[in-house]
């Protein structure tokens, strides 16, 4: 358990060799679950987008090709994650539509109310008050705004709750226990969708 625990617990956080091989791994992994939550993007077209929780940068590189008039700032806390994240994005960063950087969506240090779309792939489990962290993200979003959450863990699925007892911090989340901390943070028009034959779960939300 000790060495499969120490590389679990590297979504949290990747460190070292351990989180450069998660990091690597983030990307295809959980690409088809990423795709799913963009599907349901609708009737916008955000011209700033800021990818919260970036991992491996995969998805903020969706985000480019969804959006072409976009830019897509990514953030993540791990120095590993931004370095693969840059790594991957190298050609958007070149042409001047993408920006990675390290940050902490506890105490957000991005312009207010720049941002059209913020999105939250596979990361809020490890956010420190989801109430809390959410209200970073509206203090950030332009008014009609809209966030994007997206979790391959729907709070209740048996393998979820398993790593929710081996990850120190982490935590699955309702959907419900979603929506109410989105309520709190002052987000409104909050609307939910469950895979039906998966845990995933999306849930967005307007400022």
């Amino acid at each position: 358990m000790g060495l499969f625990k120490d590389y679990v617990s590297q979504t949290r956080k990747p460190e070292g060799f351990l989180g450069k091989m998660m990091v690597n791994g983030m990307n295809g992994g959980h690409a088809r679950m990423a795709d799913w939550g963009i599907s349901h993007l609708k009737e916008i077209s955000p011209g700033e987008i800021v990818e919260i929780g970036c991992g491996g940068g995969r998805n903020a590189g969706e985000l480019l090709k969804k959006y072409p008039l976009s830019h897509v700032t990514a953030i993540d806390y791990s120095d590993v994650s931004v370095r693969k994240a840059t790594e991957y994005n190298a050609d958007m960063i070149k042409q001047g539509r993408c920006e990675v950087m390290q940050g902490d969506v506890s105490a957000l240090t991005l312009p207010e109310e720049k941002y059209d779309l913020a999105t939250a792939f596979e990361t809020i489990y490890f956010w420190p008050g989801i109430e809390k962290c959410f209200a970073q993200v509206a203090k950030i979003l332009k008014p009609g705004g809209v966030f994007l959450i997206v979790n391959e863990s729907d709070g209740m699925d048996e393998t979820g709750l398993k790593f929710e007892k081996i990850i120190e911090g982490m935590k699955c989340h309702t959907v419900k226990e979603i929506e109410e901390a989105l309520k709190i943070a002052g987000f409104s028009r909050i609307r939910s969708d469950h895979h039906e034959s998966k845990p995933w779960i999306t849930v967005i939300g307007g400022k």
